[in-house]
Formats: structure tokens, sequence, C-alpha cells
């Protein structure tokens, strides 16, 4: 889940990035927002399987399609719908925020193709980040600040969990539990069912057909957990379909992607 600083494949949510540099931004201060506009229209985010466990309490944790899936965090079943924040981008109800969002204008990303290292940037236009009054200063006499330096390493914690996530992901492929998913849900004002597909999930028919060797090996290190949290949470989406039909943000077909 490491990324890049290019403006032709940007991070989701991010529309610039920007170095961050002590002479370059020696004066500037972070911010909190009270809204995240950049959430609104999002119906699915990026979750580390560190996150499997607060997340699953709240939202349908699902798998993209294709190759290379990534765990997602359904904050709504249709493109476009978030039924977790209000028309302003603010939180309806208390919620584990996922990391993902909460890193947000910061990240870690290669400035060079041909160096791996990776530099802390920052979206410019967030209006988190700037030459303001308030928040926390970057840098103090020519340093990283206290809040950089939490920063930097949330970032890193962040990118250390991308990659354990990368390895239980391909545990999962390793293992075959990985198929195409599809949940029915049945609307009162509605004679035909919505059918959501598109996104990816755990087979239980093969999870139950593994090998007790390889059930053990799960069960230590820690995969099985993940699995289980992840079938569990696949109970929430007829709570989220629930949200938005009461918010009226219902799409007019009766077969429509999660994801």
């Amino acid at each position: 889940m490491a990324t890049a600083p290019a403006n032709a494949n940007l991070p989701l949510f991010y529309k610039d990035l920007m170095p961050l540099s002590s002479v370059d931004h020696a004066d500037f201060h972070a911010r909190s927002l009270e809204t995240a506009d950049f959430l609104i229209n999002q119906h699915a985010v990026p979750l580390t399987s560190d996150e499997f466990g607060p997340a699953s309490r709240f939202f349908p944790i699902v798998f993209s399609a294709g190759d290379n899936p990534v765990p997602l965090a359904l904050m709504g079943l249709n493109e476009g719908v978030n039924t977790f924040v209000d028309g302003e981008g603010k939180l309806i109800n208390p919620v584990y925020v996922p990391a993902y969002v909460r890193r947000y204008p910061f990240l870690l990303a290669k400035l060079r193709q041909d160096n791996d290292e990776l530099s802390l940037c920052f979206d410019p236009t967030s209006g988190a980040i700037g030459q303001f009054e308030e928040g926390d200063a970057l840098f103090e006499n020519g340093q990283p600040s206290a809040a950089t330096n939490a920063v930097l390493e949330f970032c890193k914690n962040f990118e250390e969990a991308g990659q354990r996530t990368g390895m239980f992901v391909e545990e999962l492929k390793k293992a075959d539990l990985l198929m195409d998913g599809e949940v029915s849900i049945q609307s009162d004002d509605n004679d035909k069912p919505y059918i959501y597909r598109g996104f990816q999930m755990v087979d239980e028919n093969k999870l139950r057909e593994l090998r007790g060797d390889v059930l053990r090996k799960m069960m230590q290190n820690g995969i099985l957990g993940l699995i289980f949290a992840h079938l569990f949470s696949l109970q929430l989406m007829r709570e989220v379909f629930a949200e938005q039909v009461k918010s009226g943000k219902m799409p007019q077909i009766t077969e429509v992607p999660a994801v």
C-alpha cells in the first residue's frame, strides 16, 4: 500500500503531493479539520489487517476485485454514497476512523523511482497545512517538531501495517480462499432485491475444507482471527443498506457493484 507522488496516479483523497521541507515550510502549521469533505462521496476506504478488529464493529470489510485485492471498509454500498458522514463531511455518530483517513493529508512517498527511500509528503490542497497562526508548528529551529515526528511515526507504522496486510492477502490467495462476492438485499419499497457484486470475500466452504495443519498455522499466526472478523463484519451490509434507505440515497436500479 505504499504510494508514490505521481500526479497522474495519486492515492485516494490526494489531489496533489509536496515533500515537506524545513526550508520551504519552516513557518507552516498543521491544524485539525472540522470536516472531511473528501469522505462525503467515498463509499469504500482502504483498511489494513491490523484494523480488522475495531473496524469490524462498524463497517462491512470486503476485498477489492482483481488480482491484487485490498481490504476495504464499506461506508456505503453504492458508488458515491457514504452513510457515516453528513453533507458537510462530519461523522454522524462516533465510529472507528480507518488509519488511511487519519493519515491524510500526510503520507510517505518515493520521490525518485531509482531510490526506495520514502519521504514525508503532504497534500497542499487539503486546507490543513499552511502558514496559519493556529495549529501545531511543523518545524522548530529548523528541525522537525514533536508534532511532525509523531506524524512521521504514524506514517511509518501505516506503511508497516500495509506490508503485513499484503502478506495476509497473499496467504488468502495461496490458500485459494477468496471468491467473487455477491449480496442480495430485499427492500420494502421494491419487488426486486438489490444485488451487490464487484468485490471479493472469503469462501466459507473452502475455509471449512482446509487441512488441519493449514488451519492450525492460520490460527497461530493470527490469520484465522482476521478471517473471522471479516466474515462477521459482512452482517453489517444490511445495516449500511438500511441507512442508505433511511437517508434517501438509494439508486433507481436493482443491480449495482459494491466496490
